[in-house]
């Protein structure tokens, strides 16, 4: 009887502790629900995302070649891959259910303050994702249970942008008086928990929504004014620019992903990205003049650097580097380059001025004229270490340079063509003139000089220097004295300003004029503007066309010429495919659903979206 009891004794004993162990809602490693706080660290560090899929859009906006994501590079057929889709995977999974949990809890508990914050992450993402991508799973993104999910078109999509937007104005405004600590302060790696600067990013996504719509033919009656009156609570100078901060520490880093995407300590952005042939002739003003008959660049013996004539119009800057205010100091900081690789004279204005620049082809480093460099400034693969190396990088493409996700300068340029297509030109002029000014204090904002004598990486021009010659290029023909001025002048600022971490945005504005095809009616379609082998672009003359130098690769000048994948059927992509495993692994039959071009089918990449019509989708 005893060794009977004994047994009897631990089994109940083991039942009744089984009962507990299986309540696994109230396991203590991992709590049905934590404090809504401790999602804010992570959820910012998700937007190292957009830098990741920037190396396939900014190959399409021509800011980078590529001999790695050569498919993007040349517009062409993609399929059966999730390149391109980490900003899907940002805001469905990496963000996800941890934004929406941060954003329910906190409206519960009426902490307004981090509501307002999660509220105003989420129409940035969203935004974001829908400009790259078109149609979305939205009203369905989050619905417990669902196994497959329906799609969502811009023209809903657009608005619920903007009201999460406003949302977040709405609880940020709100009186809040929990006492947070540093726990807002200490986890928010863009604002740092200043309510006032979220508020004014909130009124920034709302102006980066409206102004992908500016050629639409009612942007005007039913945008603009909306537009103008959230560019006026938005960001008041370069001060409010909306950055995310990271730890840095290069290889001493515990985790190499708290270095930015682009340092040189992840090898994201080493020799297979390069500067694109068209960004070098932009910032450079070696945009080339066309033989009308052939295509071909005319060749020209009096430049032995840059051997083809030149076009009479350029847009940002030209090659009179003794005529006062004539050069952009941009160049020196967005542009690699292998001259002075021992950083001799750095703080030497006409030193500066003197270096030469190269760009690359679309799928290749070998250029028109040359070979481009890396973004770091040689032409090998990035190291950091040995008697010549690229240390920790420079400008933005440093171990411990911020994310930009928006700027001022941004939102000044998407004033100044309002207010042009509004017909207020001497408006517009002036927000022109203070959005370059913007580029300029934010783009020498990140400057680190090199060591003089040493081949050791950083930037090889100094911030006073800088400064000086920014004041005289703001001064100049280019910017404060420019006498004909226009869209093309807005537009193409804009490029450079949001060269290359704005390329999401700058492919916008590619797309929503159509990357300057020339065709009649309301957009371009195959025999009007393209056939299978051949882009009919707009000529650099005429008038109307925006991005002057700006051909894409089947067109009909000298170093394009090329063609797309038989699958695009005459057209340049429109749009990025939905992220392969997520979408058509698991969600085909919504895909199918989708028109005009179904999201199964072939040549859907180059389904225009909605915010690119000039009126409502075709059906």
């Amino acid at each position: 009887m005893k060794r009977i009891l004994i047994y009897i004794i631990p089994l109940f004993l083991l039942l009744t502790a089984c009962e507990k162990y299986l309540d696994v809602n109230k396991n203590i490693d991992a709590p049905a629900e934590v404090d809504g706080y401790l999602y804010l660290a992570n959820i910012t560090q998700q937007y190292n995302g957009i830098y990741f899929d920037i190396r396939a859009i900014a190959p399409m906006a021509q800011m980078m070649g590529t001999s790695s994501y050569t498919s993007f590079a040349g517009n062409f057929y993609i399929e059966g891959s999730d390149a391109g889709g980490e900003v899907w995977r940002m805001v469905y999974w990496n963000q996800g259910m941890n934004l929406e949990n941060m954003i329910n809890q906190s409206i519960e508990a009426e902490d307004w303050t981090l509501a307002g914050i999660g509220y105003a992450m989420k129409a940035f993402s969203w935004d974001l994702m829908t400009k790259i991508h078109g149609e979305i799973p939205m009203k369905d993104a989050f619905v417990p249970e669902l196994l497959s999910h329906n799609y969502d078109y811009q023209k809903d999509i657009y608005p619920q942008v903007r009201e999460w937007a406003r949302t977040a104005i709405e609880l940020l405004e709100r009186p809040d008086d929990h006492t947070y600590g540093n726990k807002i302060s200490d986890n928010d790696f863009i604002y740092q928990g200043d309510k006032d600067k979220w508020i004014k990013f909130a009124y920034a996504v709302i102006v980066r929504n409206l102004a992908s719509l500016s050629n639409k033919t009612d942007f005007t009656s039913a945008y603009a004014q909306e537009l103008i009156d959230a560019a006026g609570r938005s960001f008041q100078s370069p001060a409010d620019d909306a950055t995310l901060s990271i730890n840095g520490g290069s290889q001493s880093a515990p985790y190499s992903g708290y270095n930015n995407f682009w340092g040189t300590a992840r090898s994201n952005l080493s020799y297979n990205y390069f500067q694109h042939d068209w960004a070098v002739q932009v910032m450079t003003g070696t945009v080339p003049e066309y033989d009308p008959a052939s295509g071909d660049k005319i060749p020209f013996d009096g430049n032995p650097y840059y051997p083809y004539k030149l076009a009479d119009k350029q847009i940002i800057t030209d090659t009179l580097l003794d005529e006062i205010g004539h050069y952009d100091p941009r160049v020196a900081v967005k542009l690699g380059t292998t001259s002075n690789k021992n950083y001799l004279d750095i703080d030497d204005r006409d030193s500066v001025k003197a270096y030469k620049y190269y760009g690359s082809s679309f799928t290749g480093a070998s250029g028109p004229i040359g070979t481009a460099p890396s973004f770091y400034g040689r032409n090998v693969s990035s190291t950091i270490s040995g008697t010549e190396h690229d240390g920790i990088g420079r400008w933005i493409y440093r171990d411990d340079a911020p994310y930009i996700l928006t700027t001022y300068s941004e939102i000044q340029f998407c004033l100044a063509e309002t207010y042009w297509k509004m017909g207020q030109k001497a408006l517009a002029f002036q927000a022109f003139k203070d959005a370059v000014a913007a580029d300029m204090e934010t783009s020498a904002r990140y400057i680190y000089p090199g060591k003089e004598g040493s081949p050791t990486g950083g930037d090889k021009i100094t911030k006073d220097v800088f400064s000086s010659l920014a004041a005289e290029y703001l001064n100049g023909p280019f910017v404060g004295n420019l006498v004909d001025f226009s869209l093309s002048n807005i537009m193409m600022q804009k490029w450079v300003a949001l060269y290359p971490w704005g390329a999401p945005e700058a492919w916008v504005d590619l797309r929503k004029y159509h990357f300057d095809i020339a065709y009649s009616g309301d957009y371009p379609s195959n025999g009007n503007g393209w056939v299978q082998a051949l882009i009919d672009q707009k000529v650099d003359t005429d008038p109307n066309k925006v991005y002057k130098g700006f051909y894409l690769n089947p067109a009909q000048v000298q170093g394009r010429k090329g063609s797309y994948n038989v699958k695009n059927e005459g057209s340049p992509a429109y749009r990025i495919r939905p992220r392969y495993n997520s979408e058509y692994m698991w969600n085909l039959k919504s895909l199918e659903t989708l028109v005009p071009i179904a999201g199964t089918a072939d040549n859907y990449h180059t389904s225009i979206p909605w915010f690119a019509y000039p009126g409502d989708m075709p059906q």
